[in-house]
């Protein structure tokens, strides 16, 4: 561990003009005595480290010297902490590796990778199906992000009617394949999903990017938002154990099985799924047939009734086999 820290110790002293012993040893959660035994270390193997004594005073770097520690261009580093950001990884080990990286990187191209790696969130619970190519507009809009530029965007909504707006991008989500734009605009923040916009140029203007910004927590009251919305209307569905999974695959997250979910006399446990109305969980549930045996709301039995209704008018009468 002395060697790794040693490393931290230096990466330290590049990233600031001066520090002082008790400064690094808060940094790095270690003693002061042992902060300064490693500043001491440092010097002693030949690294141009010097204390400045007095009021002010504290290590520096002789002459501003700088070791590159990580070889990286900026595309490169950009590259790999935007594959690195948010939500990619959440363990210890990984926020440290990105921690020391940042600090080993040139000063000319440190803040882009840093700005990389807040610019995308991972957010692998899907709310359709996925398996969805890549829009190419990410890299575009990625590149926006990290730069803070303005972007200028053709946008058709969930209604069908298109737009131009200008936005300030703020970050992007991969859904499981499905990528959002999580952007300030003058009426507040909007989340626009990628594969609407049909025509994108980023502009020369500075993006308007709030500074205490964090995408994780936007994104969680984004998604808080839209669940509300998804799961309005609830149904109680009796089905094989074995179909639990598939009506999990149709329904994710607003699949609950019941607490007391073992198998009744005939094999079926109750399961509760939601959609944002009685006809989009009858649409769901209608290609199961007898499978699924809706125990509940009558407003989901009625879209039920009414679709098996028009099925049967459009091919009750199909003599075919």
């Amino acid at each position: 561990m002395r060697a790794d820290r040693l490393i931290q110790v230096l990466l330290h002293l590049q990233s600031r003009p001066r520090v002082t012993a008790a400064q690094l040893a808060a940094d790095l959660e270690v003693s002061v005595a042992t902060a300064r035994r490693d500043l001491e270390a440092l010097a002693a193997a030949g690294v141009p480290v010097y204390p400045q004594p007095g009021r002010g005073g504290g290590w520096s770097l002789v002459g501003g010297s700088r070791t590159d520690l990580s070889g990286l261009t900026a595309p490169e580093a950009r590259a790999l902490f935007l594959l690195a950001g948010p939500g990619a990884s959440s363990s210890d080990d990984a926020r440290g590796a990105l921690r020391k990286l940042v600090r080993a990187l040139p000063a000319t191209f440190r803040a882009e990778a840093e700005a990389a790696a807040r610019a995308v969130v991972v957010d692998r619970e899907a709310w359709s199906a996925a398996g969805r190519p890549r829009p190419p507009e990410v890299d575009a809009l990625e590149r926006a992000v990290v730069e803070r530029r303005r972007v200028r965007i053709d946008y058709t909504g969930a209604t069908g009617a298109s737009s131009r707006r200008d936005v300030d991008p703020w970050g992007l989500v991969d859904k499981d394949g499905a990528w959002y734009l999580i952007a300030g605009t003058p009426r507040g923040p909007r989340t626009f999903r990628v594969s609407r916009v049909h025509a994108l140029e980023v502009t020369d203007e500075r993006a308007q990017v709030p500074e205490d910004l964090d995408l994780q927590a936007e994104w969680e009251r984004v998604v808080g938002e839209v669940e509300v919305k998804r799961s309005a209307t609830w149904a109680t569905v009796r089905v094989a154990a074995e179909h639990v999974d598939v009506l999990r695959a149709q329904f994710g997250r607003h699949t609950v099985v019941a607490d007391d979910a073992g198998p009744d006399g005939s094999g079926r446990v109750r399961v509760r799924v939601a959609a944002p109305t009685p006809l989009d969980v009858a649409r769901h549930l209608a290609g199961w047939g007898a499978e699924a045996d809706v125990v509940g709301p009558p407003e989901v039995r009625s879209e039920l009734s009414r679709l098996g209704a028009e099925l049967v008018a459009a091919y009750g009468g199909d003599a075919r086999p």
